[in-house]
């Protein structure tokens, strides 16, 4: 009987190490870390798509127990003073590793560098931050603001432009607005005429391009940030004045808009932009790092454009009050990250 005890617990412990070892190590290895994410800002579609795409990829993963927890926190006001304070109170509470799209590229460095100094692994995504001790994951913004004027160039046209611009002081919106201003130089066929703050919001575009309209000239084509886009054409459209041609930022309302328009008097344009999924992206980066893995401090994901070919699959697959968007498996950022080494 002793012997047939011993035989038993032998199995069960045989069979106990060959689960085990099925495990994927990173599993294993990450099982009680916690990740939390650090927001500024969320008051827009794009904003609120991200925030669901963390939710719905780190729930999975807590309950897969890759980790333990992964919180989401969101600052009332887009204050880098009151983000800062955020990721302070993350520090102690003893998070392993921090997860930012932040308020700024600099102002947050100091808490970061603490962050850092106690251990804790920061990965920044789309707004991100200079602190060397940080990691990055953006896409390439100015190319963002420079392929607006290089699509308008493609389809021959000139004249004034009109910017749209997003949230001052954020890494985002200086790198969009720069790649406009270097597209603007490469083709001089085209003149910036004037500026208004969008801030990434319809509601605040309409508003802002509504102030100014009337003392604009004619607008041959407005180059925006995403989120602003529909905003735009409501500002003409309530002023009476020629739709121009805008480019969008792959929100279901502007996709909308745009097959609507396009229906009805061909309406063509353009839309691009990061995927509100770059922070299932950054978690997976952040649990990588967790796990051991070689991660460079820069890494670029490609923006997701929709054409006048791709209009209708796009919108098909993009829920109502959302956007075009990706979300990331924790292999496809494992695949992505041995492509770098």
């Amino acid at each position: 009987m002793k012997n047939r005890r011993f035989t038993l617990r032998t199995l069960a412990l045989g069979c106990l190490l060959a689960v085990a070892t099925q495990l994927p190590a990173t599993a294993a290895d990450t099982a009680s870390k916690k990740i939390a994410l650090s927001n500024n800002f969320a008051g827009n579609s794009w904003r609120q798509t991200m925030l669901k795409s963390w939710d719905k990829i780190t729930k999975e993963a807590v309950a897969k127990k890759v980790v333990a927890q992964a919180p989401s926190f969101t600052t009332a006001e887009n204050q880098a003073t009151e983000q800062a304070a955020q990721i302070q109170n993350m520090i102690l509470q003893g998070f392993d590793a921090i997860v930012v799209n932040a308020a700024s590229p600099t102002a947050l460095n100091g808490a970061v560098k603490k962050a850092c100094d106690a251990g804790i692994v920061v990965v920044s995504f789309d707004g991100i931050v200079t602190e060397p001790c940080a990691y990055r994951i953006a896409v390439d913004f100015k190319q963002l603001g420079a392929m607006q004027i290089d699509y308008f160039a493609s389809r021959g046209l000139k004249g004034n432009l009109l910017e749209v611009r997003g949230l001052a002081g954020v890494f985002v919106d200086d790198e969009i607005h720069q790649g406009i201003v270097d597209g603007v130089k490469k083709h001089p066929q085209y003149k910036i005429v004037g500026s208004a703050p969008g801030n990434w919001t319809q509601t605040v575009a309409q508003k802002e391009v509504s102030a100014i309209l009337s003392t604009l000239p004619a607008v041959t084509a407005v180059a925006t940030q995403g989120g602003d886009g529909y905003g735009v054409a409501q500002a003409f459209k309530a002023a009476g004045r020629p739709t121009p041609v805008i480019f969008l930022g792959n929100r279901h309302d502007e996709l909308t808009w745009w097959k609507e328009q396009r229906d009805a008097n061909k309406y063509q344009t353009m839309s691009a932009s990061i995927a509100p999924g770059a922070s299932t992206f950054a978690f997976w980066v952040a649990q990588q790092i967790l796990a051991g893995a070689k991660v460079p401090k820069d890494m670029k994901l490609p923006l997701s454009v929709v054409t006048q070919q791709t209009l209708d699959a796009s919108l098909k697959n993009t829920e109502p009050g959302g956007v075009v968007n990706v979300e990331y498996s924790q292999k496809e950022v494992m695949d992505f990250l041995a492509k770098l080494k």
